[in-house]
């Protein structure tokens, strides 16, 4: 399962502390298990982004680990520390 968010970080946030959101998101396969892969990266020189500045793709093995993953610890306080510092988000799900 294929889990991709769309960011738009508020206009506030500092490049540090994206850039800590970022380094989290890659350290989160260590933190749950059934996390196969993760990866995020910025804008398409098509410039049709639609406001949104990050992809964030999150890998599951499965779809029960992707539904392990939302009410996680580790997902709860990343996601409160990335909500801090978010303006927009756009969440899809889709199996590969």
């Amino acid at each position: 399962v294929r889990h991709i968010l769309l960011v738009k970080f508020k206009s506030k946030a500092s490049p540090k502390q994206i850039q800590e959101v970022l380094e989290d998101f890659e350290f989160i396969p260590t933190r749950i298990d059934g996390i196969s892969d993760v990866g995020e990266g910025g804008n398409s020189p098509e410039k049709l982004n639609d406001g949104y500045s990050h992809c964030i793709q999150i890998t599951f093995e499965n779809e029960e680990e992707c539904q392990n993953y939302l009410p996680h610890p580790e997902h709860e306080t990343l996601k409160k520390k990335f909500t801090d510092i978010l303006e927009r988000i756009a969440v899809f799900d889709y199996s590969i």
